[in-house]
């Protein structure tokens, strides 16, 4: 199946007339502009092949035979047919990229499936920061491989950890923090977090972060190592003798090394904050400084995350 995207935008176009908004701005700028999204399949415009309506779009048989799953427009999530692999899915990538995740986990999508992203807008910044995004829903699930994700309170990299896998079919969330009754503001961050995630990503809260990363085959979400190292710290006694830490640490360590996932792990950027007031403070901040530097060192990838912007560090 030949698949030739002639354009890319959502109904709208891309700018959106009469929009002020950054990523409508910046194309302005620039001199350039989307038409709504037009596809050739086989040589043949899409809305003249053979289609079935799904929920959420169109199962389409190309002039060839092969069969895609379209979707009809922005924020609509076709449905599969049952049993169905599909030679090409044509998706709301901006929208909903866990859609694609789902239906990897469906069977419907393989590695052999073309993923084309269409009816794009000004819900992403850029045509550049698609192509970031895509490069990682269309990276195969396995490993090893790692990520590390450093950033601040806020800064959004949490989100953009959940971003990098969300085309993923086996997720595993390590929750490092622990849920105290007594704290209800931590407790609804904590929700908020699950409620963001596709239902079906498994979710393991342990602080055996070594014991997940040396049996997970999949993909891996670890968040965070911060909460991770507290935990650490409060389990060996530490706070007062750091030292006692140095064995949990060197274990993390050599399991990332070892492990055979695809592992995406945020952490908290330590070197930019105050300096901490206490001992035991000053600590942690150096512990976690350290096993930074040292998880960094073994990642095929790390990146900063400020405001929602990310820069790869090389």
């Amino acid at each position: 199946m030949d698949i030739q995207l002639l354009d890319l935008a959502g109904p709208g176009g891309w700018p959106a007339a009469g929009c002020g908004c950054a990523s409508c701005g910046r194309l302005r700028t620039a001199g350039v502009s989307h038409g709504p999204t037009r596809v050739l399949i086989d040589g043949v415009p899409l809305e003249d092949c053979a289609r079935v309506p799904v929920a959420g779009g169109h199962d389409v048989t190309g002039p060839s035979g092969g069969r895609a799953l379209v979707s009809s427009g922005p924020g609509a999530d076709p449905e599969p047919g049952a049993g169905v692999v599909y030679d090409a899915v044509l998706l709301d990538l901006v929208g909903s990229p866990e859609h694609l995740g789902r239906l990897r986990t469906a069977g419907a999508v393989t590695s052999g499936t073309e993923v084309v992203a269409v009816h794009v807008d000004h819900r992403i910044r850029s045509v550049e920061e698609l192509e970031r995004r895509t490069a990682f829903w269309r990276r195969p699930a396995g490993g090893p491989h790692r990520t590390l994700l450093l950033g601040g309170a806020r800064s959004g990299k949490s989100a953009e950890a959940e971003l990098r896998l969300a085309a993923c079919p086996d997720v595993t969330y390590v929750a490092t923090g622990v849920v105290r009754a007594d704290d209800p503001e931590w407790t609804a961050r904590v929700e908020a977090h699950r409620r963001r995630r596709p239902e079906w990503w498994r979710t393991v809260e342990t602080s055996d972060l070594g014991g997940v990363l040396g049996e997970a085959e999949g993909a891996v979400l670890v968040d965070g190592v911060g909460s991770w190292l507290a935990a650490v710290f409060d389990e060996e006694g530490a706070w007062d003798d750091p030292d006692r830490v140095r064995p949990r640490l060197d274990g993390l360590v050599d399991a990332w090394r070892r492990t055979r996932a695809r592992v995406v792990a945020v952490s908290d950027e330590v070197g930019l904050s105050v300096v901490p007031a206490t001992r035991s403070g000053r600590a942690f901040r150096d512990a976690l400084g350290h096993l930074n530097q040292r998880l960094a060192a073994e990642s095929e990838e790390a990146a900063l995350v400020v405001a929602g912007r990310v820069t790869e560090l090389a």
